[in-house]
Parts: structure tokens; C-alpha cells; sequence
């Protein structure tokens, strides 16, 4: 007789009720997956074990008629990985993603989160991913603040005030104590001013647009970036004021100087490692850098501006966490942490939400089976 083997599902309107909007939850769950980070605590795919995803895209013109076509955002992704500590659970962030969704109204991705026994394998939940995604992507900068911005910060700039840019203020405000004024940039003006709206609304917080981007940029004590790829954003140096924070929460790109004078803090060098590894497997490392956040650190690495990624020099959050590492130096240096999603911060989120869950009587039991057909 085999064991009976039942998995929790979790709809999104359950993952909400279980708290994934519960900004200190998410925060503080980044913070501990740092310290998991720092220790090696933790594996992601590849021969690497640091590998972001395996992703699945498509040709441009397809021989087979049902085959679809590449696209904007047209692509498949899987994100296995494991997550240590208390988590000590494996899982998995899939979703499918194309532009084109939004005329179908739907999110430009659709993501699931899978979490599985470590050791047998076998499914323990399965849950609606978009908002564990949207979470963890907005705790990750505000871990940062915590840790690198000065405590007097004041004024906080959102560039790109999309769903990512909403999860990134909603975690930041909390670590901001002597926050007084937020801006909104976004290429498309009223996002910008729905943004704007949510946060005096819901925090009390002065909030304005602005659609120049170096008036909004020079304001900012904080500076969070989390625009689309499809619109390049350069950044000029002078307009980083002394102590600033920036926050690479999405693709950005300075002159040159922005790089040099900007103490650089990763959130785990040994990912941005992989990534090299497959630009230059990919044989056109330009082309991939483009693709990346740390992509124009990596360009004055490969120039010999900036030392190696795995340099003694370099920093990365969770030793500074650990207090192995010392983050910010002085109340005028400008830091830039870059940030580029791993799944082990999904499934660690998605462990303390099951558990949420399990405790609220949340969600809905789905049998796998009572015994498994081809038990050995």
C-alpha cells in the first residue's frame, strides 16, 4: 500500500487572504533569505546551482503552423530551486508570459508557484504566483533600504509606476520612517498619476508626477527603478545626489561615471556569474547584456574598470546583513544595489503564505492520489 499524497491549492483571491500583501511579512521573509544567500544555503538550477531559469522563446518565423511566434515578452520560463532554514523546501516558479495578453485582459505573465516535500518530491502546494512574484520583487529593494539607505531619507522616487513599481513603494514606505515625499516617473503619464493617487490615499504621503526624468531623479534620496525594458533609461551622474540610494529593480543604464562613482551592492553575485556564463555561451554577450540588470557593471568588468564578481571587493546584501561586509560608508556615497529575481525568494514566501494558509483553513485540498499506480 502506498501513502495518499494531497497538495493545498491556493487561488489569488486566497494567496491575498493568506497575506501576500502584508508588506512586513514579505520584507522581513527577503531579509531571512538574504542570510540563507550569504551562508550558501540554498540551490537554484543549472550545473551552476545559480542559474536564473531555464527559458523557452520562440523562433521568429515558425516552421509549424501552431507554433507561436516570437514576440514582446513571448516566452515560457521555469524557475526551480531550494530554499534552506526553516524553509527546507523545494519548488517552482513557472509562467508563461506575451505583451500581447493585455488586449485579452489579462497580466502581461501568468504565474504559478509549485512547493514540494525535499526529499520524497512530492507537491505540497500549488498557488497563484503574480502577486508572490509582485511581492518579493518590491521586498527585495526595501531589504536595501533597510540596510544601505540613510535613515534620514525623505524623498523617495518610483521611475516606472507599473504593478512592480506599486509592490516596490508599497514595501519601501515602511523602512522610509522620516518619509515625506514620493514622485512618480513613468513613461505613460497616467500610471504615473494613478501611483501618485494610491500613495496619498493609502499612506498620507505627499505624492506628485513628474515627467521629467533628471527633475525627478535629482530629488531622490531613494531612487527606485522599475521601468519596462522596452524603454531605456540612461541616467546621467549628476543628477544622483550625495548619500542617494538607487535601486536597480529593473533595467537601467548610466554614462559612465554613474558606474565609477557608485558603490555597487549585489543581492547575490554568484547569479550575475551565471549570467555571464550564458552570455557567453549565447555567443553575442552584447546582446545578452542588454537583457540583464547588471548588465553595464558587467561591460566595465569585462574593460577592467570594476572588479570581478567574485572579488573580494565585491559586496553582496546578505553579508551585510550578516554584518560580515560593511554596506553604506559615509552619509555622501551613492550606492546602487542590483537586484535580478531568483526563485528561492518565491518559494520562501510561498512557504510562510501555505503555512498562513493551513493556519486560517485557507484554500482548497487536491488529491494526487490515495496510492500511487507504480509504487515500487
Amino acid at each position: 500500500m502506498g501513502k495518499r499524497v494531497e497538495f493545498l491549492y491556493l487561488s489569488e483571491p486566497e494567496v491575498v487572504e493568506a497575506g501576500v500583501l502584508d508588506a512586513e511579512l514579505c520584507v522581513n521573509n527577503a531579509e531571512e533569505v538574504f542570510r540563507l544567500i550569504d551562508k550558501g544555503d540554498y540551490v537554484m538550477g543549472g550545473p551552476n546551482h545559480n542559474s536564473h531559469g531555464i527559458y523557452v522563446t520562440f523562433p521568429k518565423e515558425p516552421e509549424f503552423d501552431n507554433m507561436p511566434k516570437d514576440g514582446p515578452d513571448r516566452r515560457f520560463v521555469a524557475m526551480p530551486a531550494y530554499i534552506g532554514g526553516r524553509f527546507a523546501t523545494a519548488g517552482c516558479k513557472f509562467y508563461g508570459s506575451n505583451a500581447e495578453n493585455r488586449y485579452e485582459g489579462l497580466p502581461r505573465s501568468i504565474l504559478m508557484t509549485t512547493l514540494n516535500d525535499k526529499d520524497t518530491g512530492a507537491p505540497i502546494a500549488y498557488m497563484s504566483g503574480n502577486l508572490i512574484s509582485a511581492a518579493r520583487t518590491g521586498a527585495v529593494p526595501a531589504v536595501a533600504v533597510r540596510h544601505l539607505a540613510r535613515k534620514d531619507s525623505e524623498v523617495l522616487t518610483i521611475v516606472g509606476c507599473g504593478a512592480i513599481g506599486k509592490s516596490c513603494l508599497q514595501n519601501i514606505v515602511g523602512e522610509m520612517p522620516n518619509l515625506k515625499k514620493v514622485i512618480c516617473h513613468n513613461h505613460s503619464e497616467p500610471r504615473a498619476i494613478a501611483l501618485a493617487k494610491y500613495c496619498t490615499e493609502t499612506y498620507g504621503i505627499e505624492a506628485v508626477v513628474e515627467n521629467d526624468l533628471e527633475t525627478a531623479t535629482r530629488q531622490a534620496d531613494v531612487l527606485n527603478v522599475a521601468a519596462s525594458r522596452t524603454v531605456p533609461l540612461i541616467f546621467n551622474s549628476e543628477w544622483i545626489k550625495p548619500g542617494c540610494t538607487v535601486l536597480a529593480s529593473g533595467p537601467l543604464n548610466g554614462d559612465e561615471a554613474f558606474w565609477m562613482n557608485m558603490k555597487v551592492v549585489w543581492d547575490n553575485y554568484r547569479l550575475h556569474e551565471a549570467y555571464v556564463e550564458d552570455a557567453i555561451i549565447s555567443g553575442d554577450k552584447e546582446a545578452f547584456y542588454k537583457t540583464v540588470i547588471g548588465g553595464p557593471m558587467f561591460h566595465l568588468i569585462d574593460e577592467g574598470k570594476k572588479p570581478a564578481l567574485n572579488s573580494p571587493e565585491t559586496v553582496n546584501i546578505g553579508e551585510v546583513i550578516n554584518g560580515t561586509k560593511v554596506g553604506r560608508e559615509s552619509e555622501d556615497q551613492k550606492i546602487c544595489f542590483i537586484a535580478s529575481g531568483m526563485a528561492i525568494f518565491d518559494v520562501a514566501l510561498g512557504y510562510d503564505l501555505y503555512h498562513r494558509a493551513l493556519d486560517k483553513g485557507i484554500g482548497t485540498k487536491l488529491l494526487l492520489w490515495d496510492t500511487p499506480a507504480q509504487a515500487d
